[in-house]
């Protein structure tokens, strides 16, 4: 079967044939319909992050799928089920984490990450998957349903932000973020259909025409061009933010957070950057956020029930925007072209079937 890989010493996906997956006791074989790329992808190619399987001479990508379950295997699934996979599994005999249905809480050496490290991915006619890791998705989630992932990794980054502000009553009004990729845009819809936040802003380095921001404007939000106002200026300009969501990987962004939020405000970090030294204002960051009582998280991965949560987000969604934010659907042999990154890319996929 055909699957998209990068192969050892190679920075250049390509298309390999490898056999098509037996499934094991408890899991199912998934016919792959759509895999979504995003800048992890991107990084598993350059070789700045992620890990090939052991022993492997190739690494399969994509974590983001929707499939059709082929052959359910004796588990709780029906042949022709859609269904979405979740991203870690436990390394070894498994762990507590995993038990407790927290893989996203799992430290390092802890789980292998499917087609990101350790672990092949969904970029393939076929998968397997053990179904305590399938979640099930309505028939109409066929074209877009890989977006389930993303999202999910957002309403955890809510979970643990109003988590943090459980302890007396916190009503925010206003949100930031910062990145307008697809996570971005997919958080600002998300931040938009919620009831809490009246005033939503994204911040983004584009110049117009450009097609991320027409859509921030048509959510109704607030696009803010960091050349012309960096974060640090975001209060001046326009406010400080109840909650800010960091998307760029921008290692600066991170301190300059704290003097952007307002008075209990939180901050959730979900970009990594590489490694980059500069200096901060040290004491005037940790004085703000003891005397204004601010919260910084650090947010990766999700759990199964924030992808059921997920479901329901992108259910909301309205149907321009995920049309919008997917500007190009691949065949598996045009897969160095839906790498391709450009003005006018936002979110690439690659299609092996349709239903």
């Amino acid at each position: 079967m055909r699957a998209v890989a990068v192969r050892r010493g190679e920075t250049t996906p390509r298309v390999i044939d490898v056999p098509r997956p037996t499934p094991e006791s408890g899991e199912a074989l998934v016919r792959t319909l759509r895999v979504g790329i995003d800048g992890t992808d991107h990084e598993v190619v350059g070789g700045t992050h992620g890990g090939f399987p052991d022993g492997a001479e190739h690494q399969i990508l994509g974590h983001e799928a929707v499939g059709i379950v082929e052959n359910p295997n004796g588990t709780r699934f029906d042949a022709g089920d859609l269904v979405v996979p979740t991203v870690r599994r436990p390394t070894g005999d498994g762990n507590g984490y995993f038990e407790r249905d927290e893989p996203d809480m799992a430290p390092d050496g802890a789980y292998v990450e499917r087609g990101i490290v350790g672990a092949h991915g969904y970029m393939a006619d076929y998968f397997t998957s053990h179904e305590r890791y399938l979640v099930g998705v309505p028939d109409d989630f066929a074209t877009h349903g890989f977006l389930t992932e993303p999202v999910s990794n957002s309403e955890k980054a809510f979970e643990h932000a109003y988590a943090s502000r459980s302890a007396f009553e916190w009503s925010p009004e206003s949100a930031l973020v910062l990145g307008n990729g697809p996570l971005g845009l997919l958080t600002l819809s998300m931040l938009v259909e919620r009831d809490d936040f009246d005033r939503c802003y994204c911040l983004g380095r584009r110049d117009r025409p450009d097609p991320t921001i027409e859509i921030i404007e048509r959510l109704g939000a607030t696009y803010v061009d960091s050349r012309e106002t960096p974060l640090p200026d975001v209060p001046d300009a326009h406010e400080s933010m109840d909650f800010i969501y960091e998307a760029t990987g921008h290692a600066p962004h991170a301190f300059e957070t704290v003097h952007a939020l307002a008075p209990n405000g939180v901050g959730a970090l979900l970009g990594i950057p590489g490694d980059e030294s500069f200096e901060v204002e040290g004491g005037r960051i940790h004085r703000e956020m003891v005397l204004e009582n601010k919260a910084l998280l650090g947010s990766v991965n999700s759990n199964i029930g924030q992808y059921k949560a997920a479901k329901e987000t992108l259910s909301a969604f309205p149907d321009w925007f995920t049309d919008d934010l997917i500007t190009g659907v691949y065949d598996p042999g045009e897969v160095e072209r839906a790498f391709e990154t450009g003005d006018d890319v936002i979110k690439t996929v690659v299609e092996f079937d349709t239903v």
